[in-house]
């Protein structure tokens, strides 16, 4: 797993310190600590959403980095930047960041800034959606290449049977169903079931599989999150199997789940854990190489979630698969 630690040591804690704010001082550094708040950006979108050479991102980022306010997360070639995951909050550095942070985050993004991040959130959706068309007939092969899809399956719908409310869910919703092959499991254990994925081509593979199971209580609907949140739905269950590295801003999912949500409801996600095995992003048109449980917990409690139950599973080809349970307690937002 990955040291998520501050690169600063405590021994010289008025250096330390001093790093910080010398780091933090600076107009574009504070732009950049803010898009980063849940977003993961390479240095080439990074220099595209600020307008500025390479060679000139990259020294903020070093800078930033010694601070100990970014950490580099390496997707196949490219070099990723996110904040740390794991501050020490028992350290005055790591109060330190944090404090900065929540500064920061009281500071809304300009339009202009959000309308750039929309911008290179459609690329990589355009890229995801592509492959999909392109490859949908061979979805269920492609998957099997990295993990099969019992392996997942089978945990994530223990989860979900032990915890049904009087053993049904009154309305589940499936993110990104791909060919379906989850629905004949959670459509015996809801009233009302919904299938939601940005590809029609999935969905009429989803489609096919509801007829040939004879799934009667299942609604397909063609878009994104955004499309149920328009429409005002709640649900009592969530789930997302092996989504979250096809999509732009993972960290998203989990605040449109939240929001869809109702108060008492559950989140059931399965998900690859970080991995380097680049062939993956041709082969199985992922966007990330997975991610470290951290992420998913941290993105989850920005969401207002709380985590429970993680269960891991080990698979002979090197990668590893958590399946996470997490729940919404507040009133809905």
């Amino acid at each position: 797993m990955t040291n998520t630690s501050t690169a600063i040591p405590d021994s010289a804690p008025a250096d330390a310190l001093a790093t910080i704010y010398k780091a933090s001082g600076d107009p574009l550094r504070l732009e950049i600590m803010r898009v980063l708040r849940r977003d993961t950006f390479g240095v080439l979108e990074l220099s595209q959403l600020f307008d500025m050479r390479q060679s000139g991102m990259s020294h903020h980022l070093k800078v930033m980095h010694k601070a100990g306010l970014v950490e580099p997360q390496r997707e196949g070639n490219s070099i990723f930047y996110r904040r740390p995951l794991n501050l020490t909050v028992n350290t005055l550095t790591g109060q330190t960041i944090r404090q900065v942070f929540s500064t920061v985050d009281q500071v809304p993004l300009p339009l202009h800034l959000q309308e750039k991040i929309d911008v290179i959130r459609g690329q990589r959706a355009d890229q995801s959606q592509v492959f999909f068309s392109r490859h949908a007939a061979q979805f269920r092969e492609q998957q099997e290449l990295i993990a099969p899809f019992e392996l997942y399956a089978k945990p994530a719908a223990r989860l979900i049977r032990q915890r049904a409310p009087k053993k049904s869910w009154p309305t589940a919703l499936e993110i990104g169903p791909g060919d379906g092959s989850f629905l004949p499991v959670l459509s015996p254990l809801c009233h009302h079931l919904v299938a939601l994925d940005n590809s029609r081509d999935m969905l009429a593979k989803a489609q096919q599989t509801c007829i040939d199971e004879k799934l009667n209580n299942v609604d397909l609907i063609e878009g994104v999150t955004d499309t149920l949140l328009a429409r005002g739905d709640g649900f009592d269950l969530v789930v997302a199997n092996m989504v979250l590295h096809h999509v732009p801003s993972p960290a998203d999912i989990f605040l449109d789940a939240a929001a869809l949500m109702n108060n008492g409801a559950c989140l059931i996600v399965s998900e690859l854990c970080r991995h380097d095995q680049v062939w993956a992003r041709e082969n199985c048109g992922d966007l990330w190489l997975g991610f470290e449980p951290e992420e998913l917990t941290a993105w989850a409690a920005d969401a207002g979630l709380q985590s429970r139950e993680c269960i891991f599973i080990g698979l002979r080809n090197g990668f590893q698969v958590q399946v996470r349970e997490f729940w919404k307690t507040t009133a809905k937002r």
